[in-house]
């Protein structure tokens, strides 16, 4: 009786280890499967080739609303997970706004870790077309991205070797029809000088893309003549058509060895754009003043695009010698001075 007693106790003892063992080993299982899983969701999301994605942070958002963010932009695995980590670590209050472009190939960590230090925000900006070089540092000083002062100053004076600004004259105008109008994006704290070379790279892009020194001499124009041309095809077209006709007209006022009388130099010359020019203005004495100067202005008076490049080398075969802007920003054009005066009549009076 005593041994059977004695061997169900040592039954129920080795049952009730067993039990234990198993719970155990099924917990250890559980957390091993759940150690896996959130590390799994914490990997990169892409582990080969990974690509790149920017995005874009808003100020306050909370980690949750960045992890959806990132989520989309195919960043992260589980955006509740990411805010769940950033909540854990502290550091969901740390997220610094702004755009950052992030490889597919960073871990939640390393891509929390980025966000706040802020190393890698990029800052996207636009120059359009037709802006002049003051212009320019006047936007990327309002996106603080320079100080204005500088950017001036290494325009008039900086190191930049590329073969179409060689013989140009130093000075804040040197680069004037150079710095590509274009959308660009960098990384924060880039200087003025970087920002400078990225436009003219841009520019040298452009030209070598449309063997554009080769139709300008096809032309009869130097390259620093064509990009003349073209600035002020720029700041008098409106509609991309038109390019082409005025640019006719251009050149056809300099066959008949008439003053180009194109406003928007003497807009130049004065350093204003103004929305209406005065007779006075007319006078304003200045080697850019073509009501005053016959031939070309010594330089570009903006930055062209591309539409107006190809206008300058392409030219309208055309008898226009005069044109006049209609309200809705397109142009009356006129073979004789008699019907120019109409049309000055019928549309700007």
């Amino acid at each position: 009786m005593e041994l059977r007693k004695a061997v169900a106790k040592a039954g129920k003892k080795f049952f009730a280890k067993s039990i234990l063992v198993r719970v155990i080993l099924v917990l250890g299982a559980f957390g091993f499967l759940a150690a896996s899983i959130i590390g799994f969701l914490l990997s990169p999301a892409e582990f080969f080739r990974p690509a790149e994605a920017v995005v874009t942070i808003p100020p306050s958002a909370s980690a949750r609303e960045v992890g959806v963010i990132l989520s989309r932009a195919g960043l992260v695995r589980s955006p509740a997970l990411f805010g769940l980590y950033a909540r854990i670590r502290g550091l969901d209050s740390q997220i610094k706004a702004g755009q950052y472009r992030l490889s597919k190939g960073l871990s939640t960590p390393v891509i929390l870790s980025e966000l706040i230090s802020g190393r890698l925000a990029v800052q996207v900006f636009t120059i359009p077309e037709g802006f002049t070089t003051e212009q320019i540092a006047d936007l990327l000083a309002w996106k603080e991205l320079v100080e204005r002062d500088v950017f001036l100053w290494a325009v008039a004076g900086g190191d930049f070797s590329y073969p179409f600004l060689k013989d140009l004259p130093a000075g804040q105008r040197r680069f004037e029809g150079y710095l590509f109008p274009d959308t660009y994006e960098v990384r924060r704290g880039v200087s003025e000088e970087e920002l400078i070379r990225l436009m003219l790279e841009r520019f040298e892009k452009e030209i070598a893309h449309l063997d554009y020194i080769s139709l300008a001499h096809r032309s009869g124009l130097s390259l620093h003549q064509a990009v003349t041309v073209a600035s002020m095809v720029e700041r008098e077209a409106q509609v991309d058509e038109e390019r082409p006709l005025i640019a006719g007209v251009i050149f056809n006022r300099l066959k008949n060895s008439m003053p180009l009388q194109i406003d928007a130099t003497v807009q130049y010359a004065l350093g204003a754009q103004k929305q209406k020019i005065y007779t006075k203005d007319l006078r304003v004495k200045s080697p850019y003043n073509t009501y005053l100067i016959k031939g070309l202005p010594p330089g570009p008076i903006a930055m062209p695009g591309r539409a107006s490049l190809l206008a300058a080398v392409s030219p309208a075969r055309i008898d226009y010698l005069y044109y006049v802007a209609r309200p809705d920003g397109t142009h009356a054009f006129a073979k004789t001075l008699a019907e120019h005066n109409a049309n000055k009549k019928k549309y700007q009076q």
